[in-house]
Formats: structure tokens, C-alpha cells, sequence
């Protein structure tokens, strides 16, 4: 296979599932608002009405993105945030009952969220049986939804593995409350119409920092933090202006498909390492997502040898660095500890070559050839 010749000093940054660069245009809209007009919006003089002006605003836009209501977003400090308010907000509000359905594949601020209501609220949950690409089928939903379940809560899109998941078949007529974690699918696929939905910034070319929960107005929700009723009362606290802004903006400029350089990726690594298992859904997978496990080798150590060559990627969700511990996500796939702590994922941006994909090809095929060799 002929591969261009690329300098190690060039980086090629394929974590994006991490975290992505602010784009330029997002700093651009955000600098004033830094700036000039720095003014709180729930101030009455003029800076503070020229800040709340471009708070709706950003609202407006981040409402159209989220096929939501203006009145239905509630701006947060990121995904993290906007998942315990759903979780919690809604579980807490007025529920049918305690207990609440998830899987064991979601993301730490799902499941965390959940296991602080099962502990101080005596909530029960159950957790829907998964296939092994991770895809969850409304024959496994139905059957652990009950009369009493207060909460349904399924990712859109896996950041470790990429699958993506059926949200509207899943929450169609079901008549119970249905989150969605799309902080991976925002900006890359279209996004499900449920009762709640979470996105981040700083996964879609904005800030860290900055996050939303779009929330229909229908459904009860009780407020984590409490004080100057911002947020229509759903979430206290001067809000970040700037950061709203920057979300919306990057909402605007969202939407790529990168599948043509994933697949080649996909199917280069599979042909250059033989032993090398997929991970996720190969037909139901985000356009930016390639993941595998190496069997005989670490995936830190594979992690190390690409960065020699220029090439940023990671063993698994970023909330999870530097653990010992094999993914949550793969053990609860079945998949033996000892494979699963040689996984590697890959998520690129919209500025990710072919010739790049070609490049961290060889490179892997380097890596684990001369990491087998030995042991």
C-alpha cells in the first residue's frame, strides 16, 4: 500500500469524541459578549439588555438545532450537567412511580445520576438488555418497562463504541418520559424528537463549559441548582452569555459526513491487522467513529506508539483516562476484561483526510505488529 509521507510534527487529532478545537468563527461570535458587551442579562441597563438580546437569540438558534421550543432549552455548563438534570429533575418532579430504565452502556453521568437516586431515593432501575454491537431493540425495552417506570433514558450515540441507537423507534407510543444523551450525535446525524435531549459545546466546536438540556415544556422538572430563578427557574445562576452564544453558533456551522474516511479507516485497519475486533455496530455507527480492540497488546501502549507519529486518539471515553479498569462499556457488551483494555477509538472531525486515515492505518498496522512481537 502506497502511503504519502506524513511529518511526524504534523498532528493528526482523531479524538474528537473527547473534545473538539474551538472553531474560529465560535470565538469570533463570543468575543464581544467578552468584551464590549459584557453585561449580565438579568441586569435592566443597557449592557445587561444587550446581553440578554443575545442570550434569546442563541436560545432561538440552539431551540432550532434541538427541533425544541425556545422556551423549551435550559443553557447549562455542559453535558455533563444537562444529563443529572434530566435524570434527576425529571425523576424528582413528579413521578408515576420509582423506577427507571437505562442501560449499562450510558455514559458516567447517566449512570452515576442514577445510582444517586436508587441510594437516597430509593428508586429502582433496570437495566435493558443489550445485543452485542450494543443496539438495544423495543422488544428488549418493552420488556423491562413497567407500570410504575417514571424515566426512560437511552443514549443516542455511543462514545466509545459509536453505535448509534433507533431513539424514535424506541420512544415511539411509549407514554413515559424519554431522556437521550446526544452529546456524540449532535452536529453529525439528525437528532430524535423526545421529552429531553442533552448536547455539549465542546463536542461540536465550541467551548468546554457550555451545554444545554432541551426539555419539553410539558414535562415536570425540578431544579439541582437553586437561587435567582434563571433559566425560568429551572436552573440558577448568572448565565454564560458568551458560552450560549458560542454553542449556538457552532450548532449553525454543524453537520459533516466524514463516512467515506471512517470506512476507509474501518476497513483498512481490519485488512492491515488481522486480529483486530470492531467494536459497535459497523451499519449503525456514527459518521465519525472508528473503534477497535488489539488482542495481545495494550491499548495504552498502542495509544503511545501512534502519538510517536503524530496520531491522537484514546482507549476509551476521556471521563475514563487514566483508570485501570477495563471500559463499563465493553465489560457490559460480555467482552473479556483482558481484550477489552486493548481498545482504541478513533472519532474524527470534519477536517480528517483520506490521506490522514491512510497514514494512521500503516502506523497502526506498525504498532500492534511490533507490540505482538513482543510478547
Amino acid at each position: 500500500m502506497c502511503v504519502r509521507s506524513i511529518s511526524v510534527l504534523t498532528l493528526i487529532y482523531l479524538d474528537n469524541a473527547a473534545t473538539t478545537p474551538v472553531r474560529r468563527e465560535v470565538l469570533e461570535a463570543m468575543w464581544p459578549y467578552l468584551a464590549s458587551d459584557f453585561g449580565n442579562p438579568s441586569s435592566t441597563h443597557a449592557l445587561g439588555e444587550s446581553a440578554a438580546v443575545a442570550l434569546e437569540q442563541a436560545r432561538k438558534t440552539v431551540a432550532g438545532f434541538l427541533g425544541a421550543r425556545a422556551s423549551e432549552i435550559v443553557f447549562t455548563s455542559g453535558g455533563s450537567e444537562a444529563n443529572n438534570l434530566a435524570i434527576k429533575g425529571i425523576a424528582l418532579a413528579a413521578p408515576r412511580g420509582r423506577h427507571i430504565v437505562t442501560t449499562g452502556i450510558e455514559h458516567e453521568a447517566i449512570l452515576e445520576s442514577v445510582d444517586y437516586l436508587v441510594r437516597f431515593h430509593d428508586f429502582e432501575v433496570s437495566f435493558v438488555p443489550l445485543a452485542h454491537d450494543g443496539l438495544v431493540t423495543r422488544a428488549a425495552l418493552d420488556a423491562v418497562v413497567r407500570p410504575d417506570t417514571t424515566l426512560v433514558s437511552i443514549h443516542h450515540a455511543n462514545n466509545e463504541i459509536g453505535t448509534v441507537q433507533p431513539i424514535a423507534h424506541l420512544a415511539q407510543g411509549l407514554g413515559i418520559p424519554f431522556h437521550t444523551d446526544a452529546v456524540q450525535s449532535a452536529g453529525w446525524i439528525p437528532l430524535p424528537s423526545v421529552d429531553a435531549i442533552t448536547i455539549a459545546g465542546h463536542k461540536l466546536g465550541a467551548p468546554k463549559g457550555i451545554g444545554a438540556l432541551g426539555i419539553r415544556a410539558t414535562v415536570p422538572l425540578e431544579p439541582l441548582i437553586h437561587g435567582g430563578g434563571q433559566e425560568r427557574g429551572r436552573r440558577s445562576g448568572t448565565e454564560n452569555v458568551a458560552g450560549a452564544v458560542g454553542l449556538a453558533t457552532a450548532a449553525q456551522l454543524a453537520h459533516a459526513d466524514v463516512s467515506e474516511v471512517r470506512d476507509l479507516l474501518i476497513d483498512g485497519v481490519l485488512a492491515g491487522v488481522p486480529s483486530a475486533i470492531l467494536t459497535g455496530s459497523r451499519s449503525s455507527r456514527l459518521p465519525n467513529h472508528a473503534s477497535f480492540m488489539f488482542p495481545g497488546t495494550s491499548g495504552e501502549a498502542v495509544l503511545l506508539e501512534l502519538e510517536r507519529h503524530g496520531i491522537v486518539c484514546s482507549s476509551g471515553s476521556a471521563c475514563a483516562a487514566g483508570s485501570d479498569e477495563p471500559s463499563h462499556v465493553l465489560l457490559a457488551l460480555g467482552i473479556d476484561p483482558v481484550v477489552a483494555q486493548t481498545a482504541v477509538r478513533f472519532t474524527l472531525s470534519d477536517t480528517t483526510t483520506l490521506d490522514e486515515a491512510r497514514f494512521t492505518i500503516a502506523r497502526v498496522s506498525d504498532a500492534v505488529a511490533a507490540l505482538t512481537s513482543l510478547r
